[in-house]
């Protein structure tokens, strides 16, 4: 028995350019870092020659072609896995809501099937397998951020390059300001999950046309990640909150489906009430709200209330995917 475990995580600034559509071109920038909700992946060698999977659903089949679940399928492919395994996953969080779950259940799967092949892969590679399983094999239009920060863990600067390489960087933060940054971040499950793919592929098919507005959006974009590596790192993470209000207002532009009225509401009711900013963490369109909130905590939690939304409690994680358990 094997068990693997991937931390989910949440973009800080400059989410959007880790698209190949815009880094292949002028290079990309992003800060992520992982929290302590998990993607677990549990796998054992199975009696019968067949491959059972279980998630949302369960699967039994004889053929590698029979399976219906893609990631499932492409995986054992890439590690020729050909039958008699039994893999469950199990997550902390739900699918489709911002945090990256999909690449983060790719990486925790890829670790598992590796460890069970007596294969050590390092934290790049298995960040760079499920890339190519999610961008190349299956043509997710989707970035490289979820991989690289589920994969390596911490809290990270990640510079997307024009070849396709990805530089990890980790930033110079002090201690006492990570848990101030920490305490500071509230976020809240807006209880409808939605589709990354519909949405980046909206920002993709302009990216490749060179659109202009959305060209410029993620430059501002790319900026406001470079300005935000610069704050954490001087301390100075009041800023954070007005910064991430005008990375919202800018993402807003690069599709419709990011907001909606909804969210538009709940958005402007928390910056009525303690919030200093905020934004729709992923592509937007649904799953968590993350609002930066100094000071008065509790003002805000009572606000969102009327909403029926709850705080939803994390802590930063500094490890990345690992095996937890083998027996």
């Amino acid at each position: 028995m094997i068990i693997s475990r991937a931390p989910v995580r949440l973009s800080m600034g400059g989410g959007g350019t880790d698209l190949p559509s815009y880094y292949k071109e002028y290079g990309g920038f992003l800060i992520a870092t992982a929290i302590n909700k998990y993607v677990y992946v549990s796998l054992n060698k199975r009696f019968e020659k067949t491959i059972r999977l279980s998630y949302s659903k369960t699967e039994i089949v004889d053929d590698l072609e029979k399976i219906e679940h893609r990631i499932f399928k492409e995986a054992l492919k890439y590690t020729d896995i050909k039958n008699q395994v039994e893999i469950v996953s199990i997550a902390d969080v739900p699918s489709n809501c911002g945090l990256g779950t999909s690449s983060t259940f790719t990486v925790s799967l890829l670790n598992a099937l590796f460890t069970y092949k007596k294969e050590y892969l390092a934290n790049e590679a298995l960040a760079d397998a499920a890339c190519h399983i999610e961008l190349d094999v299956l043509k997710e239009p989707i970035g490289k951020q979820d991989q690289y920060a589920s994969a390596f863990g911490g809290f990270n600067a990640y510079w997307f390059n024009k070849d396709g390489s990805v530089n990890v960087e980790p930033l110079n933060v002090r201690e006492e300001v990570i848990k101030d940054l920490q305490n500071n971040i509230l976020l809240f499950y807006l209880k409808k999950e939605r589709s990354a793919s519909s949405i980046l592929k909206v920002q993709n098919e302009k990216s490749l046309k060179r659109d202009a507005g959305t060209i410029d959006r993620l430059h501002k974009i790319k900026e406001i990640g470079l300005y935000t590596k610069k704050i954490f790192e001087s301390g100075n993470i009041d800023e954070f909150g007005e910064i991430l209000h005008n990375h919202w207002l800018t993402k807003k532009g690069l599709s419709d489906k990011v907001s909606d009225s909804d969210i538009d509401e709940i958005y402007e009711y928390a910056r009525k009430n303690g919030a200093v900013g905020g934004k729709v963490v992923g592509a937007g369109g649904g799953g968590f709200l993350m609002f930066y909130c100094p000071k008065d905590k509790s003002k805000l939690v009572n606000a969102m209330g009327k909403f029926g939304l709850e705080p939803f409690w994390f802590y930063f994680e500094k490890d990345g995917v690992k095996k937890i358990f083998q027996s």
